[in-house]
């Protein structure tokens, strides 16, 4: 979206993109509801605007919201949400991304 994201990976992160047969997409949430949620999306198809860094991995940004209600769960069902509607989303696009590899998970955090 014509931003600079920094991407920070941990030794172990690098092993394991290196070791997949496939690319790691990761998508990363900005829920506006009530309150603001971030998170990381690992393993879902890409969809929007897709940053590749290597061959290895992908990165999405996608704002949304919820289609009614005030919920800030963890686990919202997908077809509750609807992408926000910003006119300028890179206006929202993270400043970093720290990705890690522990106990056989992908996990991590980003923020402005």
């Amino acid at each position: 979206m014509g931003r600079d994201l920094v991407v920070q990976l941990t030794a172990s992160a690098v092993r394991a993109l290196q070791a997949r047969s496939t690319p790691l997409h990761v998508e990363m949430e900005l829920y506006f509801s009530c309150l603001i949620r971030k998170r990381l999306l690992f393993e879902r198809p890409p969809r929007g605007e897709v940053a590749w860094v290597g061959q290895e991995l992908s990165l999405s940004f996608r704002p949304v919201m919820s289609k009614g209600g005030c919920s800030v769960a963890d686990t919202d069902p997908e077809d509750m949400l609807v992408d926000l509607p910003t006119g300028e989303p890179q206006r929202f696009v993270p400043h970093w991304l720290k990705l890690d590899y522990r106990g056989g998970r992908w996990q991590g955090e980003f923020s402005y």
